[in-house]
Protein backbone atom coordinates (compact mmCIF):
# COMPACT_ATOMS: atom_id res chain seq x y z
CA UNK A 1 0.00 0.00 0.00
CA UNK A 2 3.21 2.13 0.64
CA UNK A 3 4.61 1.36 -2.54
CA UNK A 4 1.14 2.78 -4.19
CA UNK A 5 1.02 5.84 -2.17
CA UNK A 6 4.40 6.62 -3.09
CA UNK A 7 4.39 6.08 -6.40
CA UNK A 8 0.55 8.07 -7.23
CA UNK A 9 2.08 10.99 -5.03
CA UNK A 10 5.57 10.68 -7.62
CA UNK A 11 3.16 10.74 -10.44
CA UNK A 12 1.23 13.88 -9.07
CA UNK A 13 4.22 15.75 -8.84
CA UNK A 14 5.26 14.66 -12.09
CA UNK A 15 2.04 16.04 -13.51
CA UNK A 16 1.95 18.76 -11.78
CA UNK A 17 5.70 19.54 -12.93
CA UNK A 18 4.62 18.96 -16.45
CA UNK A 19 1.52 21.42 -16.67
CA UNK A 20 3.76 24.15 -14.91
CA UNK A 21 6.67 24.08 -17.57
CA UNK A 22 3.81 24.04 -20.65
CA UNK A 23 2.35 26.69 -18.86
CA UNK A 24 5.66 28.75 -18.60
CA UNK A 25 6.08 28.04 -22.51
CA UNK A 26 3.07 28.98 -23.44
CA UNK A 27 3.84 32.65 -21.48
CA UNK A 28 6.80 32.74 -23.19
CA UNK A 29 5.82 32.41 -26.48
CA UNK A 30 2.77 34.94 -25.54
CA UNK A 31 5.03 37.59 -24.67
CA UNK A 32 6.89 37.31 -27.85
CA UNK A 33 3.78 37.60 -29.83
CA UNK A 34 2.68 40.20 -27.41
CA UNK A 35 5.42 42.51 -28.09
CA UNK A 36 5.51 41.90 -31.67
CA UNK A 37 2.09 42.40 -32.34
CA UNK A 38 2.50 45.84 -29.97
CA UNK A 39 5.67 46.81 -32.49
CA UNK A 40 2.76 46.10 -35.69
CA UNK A 41 3.03 42.48 -36.80
CA UNK A 42 -0.22 41.89 -37.50
CA UNK A 43 0.51 37.89 -38.15
CA UNK A 44 1.68 38.24 -34.42
CA UNK A 45 -1.84 39.95 -33.48
CA UNK A 46 -3.53 37.42 -35.51
CA UNK A 47 -2.24 34.33 -33.91
CA UNK A 48 -3.23 36.06 -30.56
CA UNK A 49 -6.95 36.38 -31.41
CA UNK A 50 -7.00 32.49 -32.68
CA UNK A 51 -5.48 31.60 -29.54
CA UNK A 52 -8.22 33.90 -26.80
CA UNK A 53 -11.23 33.99 -29.24
CA UNK A 54 -13.27 31.23 -27.81
CA UNK A 55 -12.67 32.19 -24.73
CA UNK A 56 -13.85 36.23 -25.05
CA UNK A 57 -16.97 34.39 -27.31
CA UNK A 58 -17.71 32.26 -24.55
CA UNK A 59 -17.78 35.63 -21.80
CA UNK A 60 -19.84 37.64 -24.31
CA UNK A 61 -22.13 34.51 -24.64
CA UNK A 62 -22.54 34.34 -20.69
CA UNK A 63 -24.10 37.76 -21.09
CA UNK A 64 -26.05 38.38 -24.01
CA UNK A 65 -26.84 34.41 -25.20
CA UNK A 66 -27.17 35.31 -28.86
CA UNK A 67 -24.59 34.75 -31.82
CA UNK A 68 -25.38 38.41 -33.51
CA UNK A 69 -24.49 40.49 -30.19
CA UNK A 70 -21.66 38.20 -29.14
CA UNK A 71 -20.10 38.80 -32.70
CA UNK A 72 -20.13 42.64 -32.52
CA UNK A 73 -18.91 42.30 -28.72
CA UNK A 74 -15.92 40.23 -29.93
CA UNK A 75 -15.02 42.08 -32.48
CA UNK A 76 -15.11 45.46 -30.15
CA UNK A 77 -13.12 43.77 -27.43
CA UNK A 78 -10.33 42.94 -29.93
CA UNK A 79 -10.35 46.22 -31.89
CA UNK A 80 -10.22 47.83 -28.03
CA UNK A 81 -7.12 45.31 -27.28
CA UNK A 82 -5.19 46.27 -30.37
CA UNK A 83 -5.65 49.90 -29.68
CA UNK A 84 -4.72 49.23 -25.95
CA UNK A 85 -1.81 46.71 -26.80
CA UNK A 86 1.04 49.54 -26.18
CA UNK A 87 -0.29 50.48 -23.23
CA UNK A 88 -0.34 46.34 -21.86
CA UNK A 89 3.20 46.55 -19.36
CA UNK A 90 3.08 42.76 -19.06
CA UNK A 91 2.08 43.11 -14.78
CA UNK A 92 -0.70 40.07 -15.05
CA UNK A 93 -0.72 37.55 -18.27
CA UNK A 94 -2.28 38.92 -21.47
CA UNK A 95 -5.27 36.72 -21.16
CA UNK A 96 -6.01 38.07 -17.46
CA UNK A 97 -5.46 41.44 -19.28
CA UNK A 98 -7.74 41.00 -22.31
CA UNK A 99 -10.28 39.15 -20.11
CA UNK A 100 -10.61 42.14 -18.55
CA UNK A 101 -11.06 44.51 -21.10
CA UNK A 102 -13.85 42.42 -22.29
CA UNK A 103 -15.59 41.71 -19.19
CA UNK A 104 -15.55 45.77 -18.78
CA UNK A 105 -17.03 45.87 -22.55
CA UNK A 106 -19.57 43.47 -21.63
CA UNK A 107 -20.92 45.00 -18.63
CA UNK A 108 -20.58 48.64 -20.11
CA UNK A 109 -22.83 47.29 -22.96
CA UNK A 110 -25.84 45.48 -20.24
CA UNK A 111 -26.37 48.13 -17.81
CA UNK A 112 -30.14 47.92 -18.43
CA UNK A 113 -30.42 44.37 -18.14
CA UNK A 114 -31.03 42.76 -14.67
CA UNK A 115 -29.17 39.24 -15.30
CA UNK A 116 -25.82 37.77 -15.84
CA UNK A 117 -26.26 34.33 -17.34
CA UNK A 118 -23.35 32.16 -16.74
CA UNK A 119 -22.58 30.30 -19.86
CA UNK A 120 -20.24 27.26 -17.82
CA UNK A 121 -18.49 25.50 -20.97
CA UNK A 122 -17.24 27.63 -23.45
CA UNK A 123 -16.30 24.26 -25.07
CA UNK A 124 -19.91 23.35 -25.58
CA UNK A 125 -20.15 26.19 -28.37
CA UNK A 126 -17.62 23.89 -30.79
CA UNK A 127 -17.97 20.35 -32.18
CA UNK A 128 -15.66 18.13 -30.45
CA UNK A 129 -15.03 14.39 -30.89
CA UNK A 130 -17.55 13.14 -29.08
CA UNK A 131 -20.16 10.13 -29.89
CA UNK A 132 -23.92 11.29 -30.04
CA UNK A 133 -24.65 9.61 -26.74
CA UNK A 134 -21.65 10.95 -25.26
CA UNK A 135 -22.72 14.81 -26.62
CA UNK A 136 -26.16 14.76 -25.08
CA UNK A 137 -24.95 13.06 -21.84
CA UNK A 138 -22.15 15.90 -21.42
CA UNK A 139 -25.14 18.63 -22.49
CA UNK A 140 -27.84 16.84 -19.99
CA UNK A 141 -25.05 17.23 -17.28
CA UNK A 142 -23.97 20.88 -18.14
CA UNK A 143 -27.65 22.14 -18.42
CA UNK A 144 -28.30 21.23 -15.24
CA UNK A 145 -24.96 22.72 -13.61
CA UNK A 146 -25.43 25.81 -15.59
CA UNK A 147 -29.60 26.16 -14.68
CA UNK A 148 -28.38 25.91 -11.72
CA UNK A 149 -25.65 28.64 -11.43
CA UNK A 150 -28.43 30.60 -13.24
CA UNK A 151 -30.49 30.58 -9.58
CA UNK A 152 -27.37 32.11 -7.58
CA UNK A 153 -26.88 35.77 -7.60
CA UNK A 154 -25.11 37.61 -9.89
CA UNK A 155 -21.78 38.44 -8.36
CA UNK A 156 -21.40 34.55 -7.13
CA UNK A 157 -22.25 33.15 -10.38
CA UNK A 158 -19.50 35.25 -12.16
CA UNK A 159 -16.52 34.41 -9.46
CA UNK A 160 -17.35 30.72 -9.89
CA UNK A 161 -17.89 30.80 -14.19
CA UNK A 162 -14.17 32.36 -14.22
CA UNK A 163 -12.76 30.28 -11.52
CA UNK A 164 -13.93 26.76 -12.94
CA UNK A 165 -14.95 27.37 -16.24
CA UNK A 166 -12.31 29.24 -17.17
CA UNK A 167 -9.62 27.87 -14.94
CA UNK A 168 -8.61 31.64 -13.90
CA UNK A 169 -6.55 31.86 -10.10
CA UNK A 170 -8.52 34.06 -7.35
CA UNK A 171 -5.95 36.92 -8.42
CA UNK A 172 -6.82 37.00 -11.79
CA UNK A 173 -10.61 37.05 -10.99
CA UNK A 174 -9.64 40.18 -8.79
CA UNK A 175 -7.86 41.53 -11.70
CA UNK A 176 -10.64 40.86 -14.26
CA UNK A 177 -13.36 42.32 -11.86
CA UNK A 178 -11.77 44.60 -9.62
CA UNK A 179 -13.28 42.91 -7.01
CA UNK A 180 -10.94 42.10 -3.37
CA UNK A 181 -8.88 38.81 -2.97
CA UNK A 182 -11.21 38.42 0.25
CA UNK A 183 -14.04 38.98 -1.43
CA UNK A 184 -13.42 37.09 -4.92
CA UNK A 185 -12.74 34.04 -2.00
CA UNK A 186 -15.99 34.53 -0.17
CA UNK A 187 -18.07 34.88 -3.56
CA UNK A 188 -16.57 31.31 -4.35
CA UNK A 189 -16.95 29.70 -1.10
CA UNK A 190 -20.65 31.12 -0.85
CA UNK A 191 -21.19 30.46 -4.23
CA UNK A 192 -19.80 26.55 -4.04
CA UNK A 193 -21.87 26.51 -0.99
CA UNK A 194 -25.46 27.01 -3.05
CA UNK A 195 -24.42 25.65 -5.89
CA UNK A 196 -23.73 21.91 -4.25
CA UNK A 197 -27.27 22.30 -1.93
CA UNK A 198 -29.03 23.07 -5.46
CA UNK A 199 -27.39 20.15 -7.20
CA UNK A 200 -28.43 17.52 -4.60
CA UNK A 201 -32.21 19.46 -4.98
CA UNK A 202 -31.95 18.24 -8.46
CA UNK A 203 -29.92 14.67 -8.05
Amino acid sequence: MEKRSSFSLSETIAEKAQKFILRSSEEKTEAILVRAAAGGNSAAFEELVKRYHRRVTALGMSFFRNIADTEDFVQDVFIKAYTKLRDFRGESRFSTWLLRIAYTTAVNSIKRRKEYLPLTDENLLWDRDYTPEELQIRRITIETVRDSIKELPQRFALCLDMYFFYDMAYGEICEVTGLSLNTVKSHIFRAKKLLKEKLEQRL
